[in-house]
């Protein structure tokens, strides 16, 4: 794998190609309108309240994660509709692919996906939300590294994916140690390069999510491989889908009705550590118990409010992040989200779960 050598400032064409990819091209030269499965739903009325049957949804499901904690739970037998597929899809730029490919109806990222779908164009809605308060991701070193400080990242090569939460975080990281973009050396790449380059040396530092870095450093400890903490959070776990999608009366009766159940799934794994650590971590995930346990330490406690305030604050924030650097153009992060769904998570999970 190669990366550029010696850039103070990530291509934005470059980065742009990158996102869309060839999934997305093959997207739009063909067909861009979901078949509709009933009819049609204006975007300002009222959700439906029952999901007739024959309705079917594509529900993306990252490395099994999703399906599995509703298989566990039990919660799976409470969806009033079809599971047509759950496709092991997972970083933004994937996501928004499979949508413009008409192959994904539903899926569970972070903030930066719908601003980044927004910019290229694309008509995606939030849904339903979850906000994390503990940091997901940690500052993993190349080995033999000596940097110990957000400070120390000038003039290093920095994993920079601007189309996922990753390259927020380090914007961010950046931008409270005082440093601009061009004090560092972005290296363009997706979430899935970041472990590869780091073995490789290729950067100095990747931002990695809290469930790779036990067994990254378990791995590269012994060689000076470590981490570096920061209170930089990645707010919004969210999920979204296609405006076409929500467009489609039967398949937002869908999404509605399945909102409650995702929202008891993140509390079914936090109340559940032991059994989610063994069944996903180690038999799926192929991590060790003591490697799965460290992940469930650094996790968040689900939250899911019943106001969207915060999260539509905090998403216009990333916004007006994004546009300063140049990556995105200014626009009302509130676009982006459906409000009609907003009371749905938080009125299926206990109070301590709201706030």
């Amino acid at each position: 794998m190669s990366t550029p050598q010696g850039v103070s400032a990530p291509n934005r064409r470059l980065f742009l190609q990158t996102l869309l990819g060839a999934g997305a091209a093959l997207g739009l030269s063909a067909c861009t309108s979901a078949a509709a499965s009933g009819p049609a739903l204006a975007s300002s009325a009222a959700l439906p309240t029952a999901v007739p049957t024959g309705t079917g949804l594509r529900i993306a499901s990252a490395l099994g994660a999703e399906q599995l904690q509703l298989q566990l739970s039990g919660l799976i037998k409470q969806i009033p509709f079809t599971v047509s597929s759950w496709p092991n899809i997972a970083a933004g730029p994937d996501v928004i692919n499979a949508f413009r490919a008409n192959s994904l109806d539903l899926a569970n990222n972070a903030g930066i996906p719908p601003i980044q779908a927004h910019f290229q164009g694309y008509d995606a809605r939030i849904v339903a939300l979850d906000l994390t308060r503990k940091p997901n991701y940690l500052f993993a070193t190349k080995p033999h590294s000596d940097i110990q400080s957000v400070a120390q990242f000038a003039g290093k090569k920095l994993a920079f994916s601007q189309g996922q939460a990753q390259g927020v975080v380090l914007l961010r990281a950046l931008r409270e140690a005082g440093l601009k973009d061009s004090d560092v050396q972005l290296v363009p790449l997706t979430s899935n390069q970041f472990l590869t380059a780091l073995e490789a040396g290729q950067v100095d530092i990747a931002p990695l999510a809290i469930s790779q870095a036990p067994a990254y450093l378990n791995r590269y400890g012994s060689d000076g491989a470590h981490t570096i903490t920061t209170d930089v959070v990645d707010l919004l776990n969210l999920l979204w889908a296609p405006a076409q999608v929500l467009a489609d009366a039967d398949k937002a009766a869908a999404v509605a009705a399945f909102i409650p159940i995702w929202a008891k799934g993140l509390v079914w794994v936090y109340e559940n550590p032991t059994v989610w650590e063994q069944e996903y971590y180690v038999k799926t995930q192929n991590i060790s118990l003591t490697q799965a346990q460290q992940v469930t330490a650094l996790s968040n406690k689900p939250l899911l409010p019943p106001s969207w305030d915060e999260a539509i604050a905090w998403e216009q924030q990333t916004v007006d992040l994004l546009a300063q650097g140049g990556y995105v153009k200014s626009f009302q992060a509130e676009t982006l989200f459906d409000r009609r769904f907003e009371h749905l998570a938080a009125a299926a999970v206990p109070a301590q779960y709201r706030s």
